[in-house]
């Protein structure tokens, strides 16, 4: 069985409450890659949070209002903080879902941090002290995605600074680890050496498949892998799965050849939460 760790609470008040570690049941952070428009973020949460409640699986709505990383300077990145923020308060409105999406200036912590509930810092700045210093203030807690050039243990201090700083609970997001050049790999063991940080562990899946600039102007993925890495991260003990999924990932702007299509989606999940009844022996 899972050991207790710390565990956080995101969203409550006019959005549902959930619960991550601290012996709480499986969670779901889900939504598309970056904000596409109200419209489809609206029609993506509505079936999320359908979902979940059919499933009995806790709910968080994640969308991007920026990826400033993408491969190419002439690729989508989103509609901006303005926007995107607008959208985000729209979802939480309408769906009662809590929301998360990620931050990549210090100076954009607190714009965010009035929108949504769970602040994401992007693996490749999982390190940027002001960065997580910033956030871990903004009364939120944090969704820290462990960087693919970093060994579980060593996500330790970069945890610690947002800890340090005053974090209201923080979640650590492993996504792969780099592997030569252009591939990821999944070292099941890190889920439970980042569980004995005393904190709770989430799996992003659909980045953990990805083929980083492997399609030159942007990246590609193995879709096909998402269900089996997920179902192992389940049986290694995690608190959190994180999925990018689309309803039509042909046509998705960002990270479509990653993305699980909705209409597969409960089925994979069903995997997975039967996996972690037996880990969790319920």
């Amino acid at each position: 069985m899972l050991k207790p760790v710390a565990g956080l609470q995101v969203g409550g008040g006019e959005v549902e409450r959930v619960a991550i570690g601290g012996g709480a049941p499986l969670a779901l952070i889900a939504g598309p890659c970056v904000i596409e428009g109200e419209d489809r973020c609206l029609r993506i949460a509505a079936m999320l949070a359908d979902l979940g409640q059919r499933l009995g699986l806790p709910v968080v709505f994640k969308a991007s209002f920026d990826k400033a990383n993408r491969s190419s300077l002439q690729a989508f990145r989103g509609p901006g903080l303005d926007e995107g923020l607008r959208v985000l308060q729209r979802v939480r409105a309408v769906t009662r879902l809590p929301v998360t999406t990620d931050v990549h200036l210090p100076e954009q912590v607190a714009a965010v941090a009035e929108a949504v509930d769970l602040i994401q810092i992007p693996a490749l700045l999982c390190r940027q002290t002001d960065l997580l210093v910033a956030a871990a203030r903004s009364g939120r807690p944090v969704n820290l995605k462990k960087g693919q050039f970093l060994a579980p243990d060593q996500v330790g201090p970069a945890a610690a600074k947002l800890l340090i700083s005053g974090a209201q609970g923080v979640l650590l997001t492993e996504r792969g680890t780099s592997f030569g050049y252009g591939d990821l790999i999944v070292d099941v063991r890190t889920f439970p050496r980042i569980r004995d940080l005393g904190l709770p562990v989430c799996f992003d899946a659909t980045h953990a498949v990805q083929r980083p600039g492997s399609l030159g102007n942007s990246s590609g993925g193995e879709p096909a892998l998402v269900g089996p890495l997920a179902r192992a991260a389940a049986a290694a003990g995690i608190d959190a799965l994180f999925l990018e999924v689309h309803d039509a990932p042909e046509e998705a702007l960002s990270d479509g050849p990653c993305m699980v299509p909705l209409d597969r989606l409960e089925a994979l999940l069903k995997d997975v939460m039967a996996v972690d009844r037996v880990v969790r022996g319920a």
